[in-house]
């Protein structure tokens, strides 16, 4: 099985550019037009990323042979302008994401990689379906990588004055990868934005964190299946993961709950029993001192979760709420869970820029205060929303469902 995956910045190199600016935003930055760069120029910044790269330890051989290769991609800038017009639900995303064939095809791995998987584990901590699951939905399985050239994507970015030192730091690590004998330069292929291999790494954390697990005495993340998962395994474990949790649960939460307290504040699970929140099948939940934040994606009519440490360190790799609940849940599934007992409801509204930016400005209108309209569905508006809710008597749950806009006359079009 074999498809294209999303083109938006993702895996480890969320990490460094990506922000989630709230967990019903799909958007990171504002939409910027493209300056176009002549054939003199590129050249001339060329041979300035050359000689940096020399200077910072990339041989003279390496650096001179891959720069003379290197192409500008007018694509790549057209992709890094790219702004979605319109966010994505949670019940959009997670359907897209954890569904029957990615968790049948989850399983299929989980037993024919268990020995590599165990080994990985024993390692680092990481149990094997998280491992699958990350697997998963960086690169389906490793059936689809990227078909970007990594070291002309990189220097093209790095040409592009909007986050010229950030791609740079980029490159110049891709070349000393290079360098190094891991890839040659011509099979070094990966995303738009330079991530590479299984797990979707950038250059600099291939660098940090990449193994031979294999003993053949490379780093190679796109051939050998053992580097890549123990890379990730070594990665996850370097962000602080606690091999004695899970990443979180389904919970159900009580009539009448206030839902301010899904705000980013962590409680000991006891003392979110002791509010009546059981797990996802009603029953009681432990009494324990693990720390854990309420996390509810959808509103009031979809899941709620309780999440732990590991969570955080899932938003290490991907700083989105949304696929830090899409790794759990998949590795979930993977391990033999069933569906979510609360799905997300379908119906929800996908909102434009423009539509989040009416909110915003209705809701200051009205005296509840947004901040500067920014079209984001930050903590300042999901505030406003909520006060704005249990003033009109409805569920005061900070999200801007059909109810909230049809209130605030706020059309979900352009």
């Amino acid at each position: 099985m074999r498809f294209t995956l999303s083109r938006t910045p993702r895996g480890p190199l969320a990490l460094i550019i990506a922000s989630i600016l709230g967990p019903f935003s799909s958007q990171a930055i504002a939409q910027e037009p493209a300056e176009p760069i002549d054939a003199q120029a590129f050249s001339e910044c060329k041979a300035r990323l050359e000689q940096q790269a020399v200077d910072a330890g990339v041989s003279q051989a390496t650096a001179s042979q891959v720069m003379a290769q290197v192409e500008h991609l007018d694509r790549v800038i057209e992709l890094d302008r790219r702004q979605p017009e319109f966010t994505t639900t949670f019940a959009d995303y997670l359907n897209r994401r954890v569904n029957d064939a990615r968790v049948s095809t989850g399983r299929e791995m989980l037993a024919e990689h268990r020995e590599l998987l165990e080994r990985v584990t024993d390692e680092t901590g990481v149990p094997a379906p998280y491992l699958v699951a990350f697997w998963g939905l960086e690169t389906n399985f490793g059936s689809y990588f990227g078909k970007m050239s990594v070291p002309s994507a990189l220097t093209t970015l790095a040409c592009d004055a909007r986050r010229s030192t950030f791609f740079t730091q980029q490159l110049i690590a891709a070349l000393r990868i290079i360098d190094e004998g891991a890839i040659p330069a011509d099979q070094m292929e990966g995303s738009w934005a330079g991530a590479m291999g299984h797990v979707q790494f950038m250059p600099t954390v291939f660098l940090q964190h990449a193994v031979d697990a294999d003993g053949d005495g490379r780093r190679d993340l796109w051939n050998s299946l053992p580097d890549a998962m123990m890379s990730a395994g070594k990665f996850l474990q370097s962000m602080g993961w606690d091999g004695d949790y899970r990443w979180g649960r389904e919970v159900l939460l009580p009539g009448n709950f206030d839902y301010g307290l899904a705000d980013g504040r962590r409680l000991p699970l006891s003392k979110w029993r002791d509010m009546g929140i059981t797990d996802a099948f009603g029953k009681s939940l432990p009494r324990a001192d693990i720390q854990a934040k309420l996390v509810v994606p959808a509103g009031h009519r979809g899941p709620a979760f309780l999440v732990y440490d590991n969570f955080r360190v899932i938003m290490g790799w991907n700083r989105s709420e949304f696929y830090a609940i899409a790794v759990g849940h998949l590795a979930d599934r993977v391990a033999g869970a069933g569906k979510l007992q609360n799905p997300p409801p379908e119906d929800a509204p996908a909102l434009s820029r423009s539509s989040i930016m009416a909110l915003q400005q209705a809701l200051t209108d009205r005296g509840y205060d947004t901040g500067k309209p920014d079209g984001i569905l930050g903590p300042a508006t999901r505030s406003a929303i909520r006060k704005f809710q249990a003033a009109s008597d409805m569920v005061a749950d900070g999200y801007p469902g059909q109810a909230v806009l049809a209130r605030l006359n706020v059309s979900t079009g352009n």
